[in-house]
């Protein structure tokens, strides 16, 4: 993954996956399936509603690891 890829405006996609990363442990609960995750990280970006495949993808595996050390 290149985190340095421009997204929008300056953001690359590892402004985009350290935003989200404050918030994202305190949100799990809320998820059921990656769609679950998906629809999260595209409603919580700042500013871009629209789904970055590199930041979605970050977060999904990050999920999947953390339902299979439950």
């Amino acid at each position: 993954m290149n985190r340095n890829k421009e997204i929008w405006e300056g953001w690359t996609v590892g402004d985009f996956i350290d935003e989200l990363n404050i918030t994202f442990g305190s949100a799990m609960w809320m998820f059921n399936s990656k769609q679950d995750v998906k629809e999260w990280v595209i409603s919580e970006q700042p500013y871009y509603k629209k789904n970055i495949p590199e930041v979605t993808k970050y977060f999904i595996d990050k999920y999947e690891k953390s339902i299979q050390n439950r």
